[in-house]
C-alpha cells in the first residue's frame, strides 16, 4: 500500500479533542439525525399506498431506492473523511439528509421526488454511518482511553438506533393523526437538522488532511480505495465467516419487522394500519436498542464465550424468521409484534458486535473504508422487502418467509464455525503459554 495514506494525529487526537472529552456528543447527535431522516419514510409506506395511489411494489421499490444511495455514502465517505478529514464529510452528509426531507415534501403526487429523496437520504445516512461511527471512536478514545473497548461501537450503534426509531415514530404519529401528513414530518426533520452543520464545525477534527492538492488527493482516493476496503489478511477467514453472513440480517431484520408485517397482516388493523406500522417500527427498533449492552458483555466474556455475540443475534434472527413465517399463514397482528420484539434483540445484538468485530479488524487508516463495507453489507438485508413484494407474483409470503428462515439456519451454521475456529485459536494459545 502506497506510504501516501494519512497517519492519525499525533497521540491519536489534537490537544483540542483532549480539552473537549465530550465532543463526540455533537457528532452522536448527526448521526441521530441522520438515522431520524433515514427510517423516518418506513412507517409511511401504508400512507403512500392509501392515499398516493401507489402499488406495494412501487412503495418497496423506494426502500430500494434508499440502499442504492448508501452504497456510495458508505463506501467512499469512509475513505474520503480518511483523507481529508471527517468534519468536511460529515458535515456534507448532514446537509444532504436536510436536503433529502425537503425533496421528500414533493412527493405526495409524483413518485420521481420519493425516489429522489430516498436516494439522497441514502448518501446522506451512508455518510453518518461509516464516518460517524470512526469519528465517535477516535473522539471517545480520548475521552476514555482503552478502558472500554466496546464504548464506542454502542455509543455509534445507540445514537443511530435512536434516531431511526424516534424518527419512524414522530413521522409515523404525525402522519396519523396530524396536519399535511405528506409533508409536516419532513418538515420537522428539517428543523431538528438545521444547526447540526454549524455545530460540526466547531468538533476537533482527528485526521489530518492531505497537503496536497484537490486533484492529487482524487487521483490517490481512486488509487488506493480497493486497499482502504480491503479487509487485513489475518481477518480476512472470521469476515468471510462471522461477519458476512450476519451483516445482512441486520436490516434485512428490520425490513422484515415494520416493513413487510404490516402490510401482510394490514387488513386486521383496518383504520389503525399506520399507527400500527409505526408501533411496530419503535417496538423493533427499542428492543434493539434496550438489548445493545447485551452484545458489548457477550464479545467481551472468558474463554470459549468470548466473542460469541454473533452466535447470540444469529439464533435470535432464527427464531424471529420462523414467527415472520408462521405469521404469514396466520395473519395475527399480535404475533407480527411478538415477532417485531424478537428481530429487534437480534438486530440491537448483530449491529454492535459487528461494529466491535470490525473495529479489532481495522488499523487507524483504513477504519472509517471497513466501518463502510460493514454496514454496505448490512444495509443489503433492506432490499429484503423489494425482493420478496416482486417475487409475490410467483411465490406467495409463506412461502417465501419460510425460504428466508431456512437461509437464516445456514448463516447461523456459518456464524458458528467461525465462533468455533476462534474459540479452537484461542484454546492453542493457552496451551502455548
Amino acid at each position: 500500500m502506497s506510504d501516501t495514506r494519512q497517519a492519525p494525529l499525533p497521540s491519536a487526537l489534537p490537544a483540542s479533542a483532549l480539552s473537549r472529552p465530550h465532543a463526540w456528543r455533537t457528532v452522536a447527535a448527526a448521526m441521530f439525525v441522520c438515522g431520524w431522516g433515514g427510517n423516518q419514510f418506513t412507517p409511511l409506506l401504508l400512507m403512500y399506498r392509501r392515499l398516493g395511489g401507489y402499488s406495494a411494489l412501487s412503495v418497496d421499490a423506494f426502500l430500494g431506492a434508499y440502499v442504492v444511495g448508501l452504497v456510495p455514502g458508505l463506501l467512499l465517505a469512509g475513505p474520503v473523511s480518511d483523507r481529508r478529514g471527517r468534519r468536511p464529510v460529515l458535515v456534507a452528509g448532514t446537509v444532504a439528509s436536510a436536503a433529502a426531507s425537503v425533496v421528500l415534501c414533493f412527493g405526495g403526487h409524483s413518485p420521481w421526488p420519493l425516489y429522489g429523496g430516498r436516494l439522497l437520504t441514502g448518501i446522506a445516512v451512508g455518510i453518518a454511518m461509516a464516518v460517524g461511527s470512526a469519528w465517535v471512536k477516535e473522539l471517545s478514545a480520548g475521552e476514555d482511553g482503552a478502558a472500554d473497548s466496546g464504548l464506542a461501537a454502542r455509543r455509534a450503534a445507540l445514537c443511530q438506533t435512536a434516531g431511526f426509531g424516534l424518527g419512524a415514530g414522530v413521522a409515523g404519529l404525525l402522519a396519523q393523526w396530524g396536519p399535511w401528513p405528506m409533508v409536516t414530518p419532513y418538515v420537522v426533520h428539517v428543523l431538528l437538522t438545521a444547526a447540526l452543520p454549524v455545530l460540526l464545525l466547531k468538533v476537533p477534527e482527528t485526521r489530518r488532511p492531505a497537503p496536497d492538492g484537490p486533484a492529487a488527493s482524487v487521483r490517490e482516493l481512486l488509487a488506493t480505495l480497493v486497499d482502504d476496503l480491503r479487509v487485513p489478511a489475518p481477518a480476512r477467514r472470521r469476515f468471510r465467516l462471522v461477519v458476512l453472513p450476519m451483516a445482512p440480517w441486520v436490516f434485512g431484520a428490520a425490513g422484515l419487522a415494520y416493513a413487510v408485517m404490516p402490510q401482510l397482516v394490514g387488513s386486521r388493523v383496518e383504520n389503525w394500519g399506520l399507527a400500527y406500522a409505526t408501533g411496530l417500527t419503535v417496538l423493533t427498533l427499542g428492543t434493539g436498542a434496550a438489548v445493545q449492552p447485551l452484545a458489548k458483555r457477550q464479545h467481551a466474556g472468558a474463554g470459549a464465550a468470548k466473542g460469541r455475540a454473533p452466535v447470540a443475534a444469529m439464533a435470535v434472527m432464527v427464531l424471529g424468521a420462523a414467527l415472520c413465517a408462521a405469521d404469514a399463514v396466520l395473519l395475527s397482528p399480535w404475533l407480527a409484534v411478538a415477532a417485531a420484539a424478537v428481530l429487534g434483540a437480534g438486530y440491537g445484538i448483530a449491529v454492535v458486535s459487528g461494529l466491535l468485530e470490525i473495529q479489532r479488524m481495522a488499523g487507524p487508516d483504513d477504519l472509517a473504508g471497513l466501518t463502510g463495507v460493514y454496514y454496505t453489507f448490512a444495509y443489503a438485508g433492506f432490499l429484503l422487502p423489494t425482493v420478496l413484494a416482486a417475487l409475490s407474483g410467483w411465490l406467495p409470503y409463506p412461502l417465501m418467509l419460510a425460504l428466508v428462515a431456512v437461509t437464516a439456519v445456514a448463516c447461523l451454521a456459518l456464524v458458528l464455525t467461525g465462533a468455533r475456529d476462534r474459540a479452537s485459536a484461542a484454546g492453542r494459545q493457552r496451551q502455548a503459554v
